[in-house]
């Protein structure tokens, strides 16, 4: 797709487009069919999606003003939607049809990466993300802090470690153990890198390794490690700071106690990391251990990437399944942006995208300053690698 394609809001055709054809196999509830009802789950879920990418309206009675103007009727949502309308939709709109579309344009955005053998393994980044919440959405109420009740949004996200795309998400309240949702998640044959917090159940890495996942998981430093054999270490591992590596078992009771795993200590400016995994050193040697996790970063990045530049600081919806909705949207907007301009954009092209939208810019001015940011991103990239 080029550029060209940015143009009359053809982001939310091509989403339109794609949820036409999700309906055939989630059937929408029986309510949107209703002879009194006026908006079309479409209209709803369009104008949802475009508050997100347009900089202008930030609230919801800011969208529901912006439907009564004639284009976004047009090339939107087809007809004025009220306040009460766009709140009440959230309670009836099915989550599971945004989550096929998701679930659909992931595969199409990381088809280019199939070519890599069978036999080499797909990495994947596991992490959580929350989002403060309204003191109002009770269903979000995690703890308190400070004598002061705080909710919070969690976003369950699996991020392909190649292309930096979203490919497995899940939307819970702030309190949902990380470790619960991202079981659920599993398929026979991924390989994950994850933070310290999914290395606290060694259980956890039985069941991995019964199911056939891949792991490379940073542990905690007051974590109990019984070493059974200590690994030599070629000259280009220790350049990449690999310090010490062993083979050994975790956990000081028999109860917990852990699989036989690869250990390996990786000495950085700030500290020294300790990161384990299931594969053998022929598999994955020490020093691509150490790079794997390094690269963890990124699923960070997109984290701040969906929070400050697709708006999603502020609410739409306030119900568990208006939040899901939102979030959904915000990454399948992230994957048409993807789709589109051949990366995910960053601040630079998204307000090139966006004074384009405005009608501030024109066509030319849009794909000149989208080529100009792609040779600054790969100069930058090049210098880096040398």
């Amino acid at each position: 797709m080029t550029e060209r394609e940015l143009g009359r809001w053809r982001l939310l055709e091509e989403f339109q487009r794609r949820l036409a054809q999700a309906e055939r196999s989630h059937p929408l509830l029986s309510t949107w069919v209703d002879a009194q009802r006026r908006v079309s789950h479409a209209d709803y879920l369009s104008l949802f999606l475009f508050g997100l990418l347009n900089p202008v309206v930030g609230t919801m009675r800011g969208l529901c003003e912006a439907s009564h103007q004639a284009r976004v009727q047009r090339e939107v949502c087809t007809r004025p939607i009220s306040l009460g309308s766009f709140s009440e939709a959230q309670a009836v709109i099915e989550p599971r049809l945004l989550a096929q579309v998701f679930a659909e344009l992931s595969e199409e955005v990381r088809e280019p990466d199939a070519r890599a053998g069978a036999d080499e393994r797909h990495w994947l980044v596991q992490d959580g993300s929350l989002f403060d919440a309204l003191p109002r959405m009770h269903w979000a109420l995690w703890r308190r802090q400070y004598g002061v009740a705080q909710a919070q949004v969690r976003l369950h996200l699996t991020l392909d470690l190649a292309q930096e795309t979203p490919c497995r998400a899940a939307v819970t309240a702030g309190k949902t153990c990380e470790r619960a949702v991202w079981q659920k998640q599993w398929r026979r044959g991924d390989a994950y890198v994850g933070d310290r917090y999914f290395g606290e159940d060694y259980r956890l890495f039985w069941k991995m390794q019964q199911q056939g996942v891949a792991f490379v998981v940073r542990l905690r430093d007051e974590a109990v490690i019984e070493v059974e054999k200590d690994l030599a270490l070629s000259a280009a591992e220790q350049q990449l700071g690999v310090v010490r590596a062993a083979q050994a078992r975790l956990g000081s009771r028999p109860h917990y106690r852990s699989l036989p795993v690869r250990v390996v200590w990786v000495k950085t400016p700030q500290c020294t990391l300790t990161l384990v995994t299931n594969l053998a050193s022929a598999e994955l040697s020490a020093g691509d251990v150490a790079l794997l996790y390094k690269e963890r970063w990124r699923i960070e990045v997109f984290f701040r990437w969906v929070k400050c530049l697709l708006g999603c600081r502020h609410w739409f919806a306030h119900s568990s399944r208006g939040v899901t909705v939102q979030l959904y949207l915000a990454l399948i907007a992230a994957l048409l942006l993807q789709l589109y301009t051949g990366q995910r954009p960053n601040r630079r092209m998204m307000e090139s995208i966006r004074f384009y939208l405005l009608g501030m810019s024109s066509l030319e001015d849009l794909q000149n300053a989208l080529a100009r940011q792609r040779a600054h991103l790969a100069a930058r990239k090049k210098k880096t690698a040398r």
